[in-house]
């Protein structure tokens, strides 16, 4: 009976969390002209392995969908340092993430949109270890989102690297 209350109690949760987060990824990608659509993005050179188009609309919130699960699953949790840590990790990946598509889509900087991934993976995966601790399904459930980031950070790369001077610095 108590494993079932708690269910709820981040089920519920989810019902908030996992549409939010889905909502606002969206959003992120929306309102930055992110994808093929873009005139700029479509005129660059891309690696072999670029996935088509229709493919980041599938995975992206298939992903935020996990995120705001697991996200629901330690807000259920009791009130402690390492939960207070592992969301303070989860909200700030989260913050690069939605930030991501601006920097690279809107804003043309090849270059920082790489470092951004780059350090969102790594708190990325710090959030999934913190989330493993506090609940394993947790941070199982961020598994595929620390993949598809190792990707899209290689990708990233590729697309910079086949493109030099194509974008443009926000930092100087």
């Amino acid at each position: 009976m108590v494993e079932r209350a708690e269910q709820k109690s981040w089920s519920t949760l989810a019902v908030i969390t996992a549409p939010l987060i889905v909502l606002l990824g969206s959003a992120s990608g929306w309102l930055s002209n992110s994808g093929y659509g873009n005139s700029w993005f479509a005129g660059l050179d891309k690696p072999f392995f670029m996935p088509p188009g229709w493919a980041f609309g599938v995975v992206w919130p298939a992903l935020y969908l996990l995120m705001g699960i697991a996200l629901a699953m330690v807000l259920a949790e009791p009130p402690s340092p390492r939960r207070r840590t592992a969301l303070t990790l989860f909200f700030i990946q989260l913050a690069l993430n939605f930030a991501w598509s601006p920097i690279f889509f809107a804003a043309h900087d090849i270059t920082l949109a790489k470092y951004v991934i780059y350090v969102m993976a790594i708190l990325a995966a710090a959030t999934a270890g913190q989330f493993y601790r506090l609940r394993k399904p947790a941070g199982f459930l961020l598994i595929p989102y620390l993949a598809w980031l190792v990707f899209a950070a290689t990708l990233n790369s590729a697309i910079e690297s086949l493109n030099p001077g194509a974008g443009t610095s926000l930092l100087g």
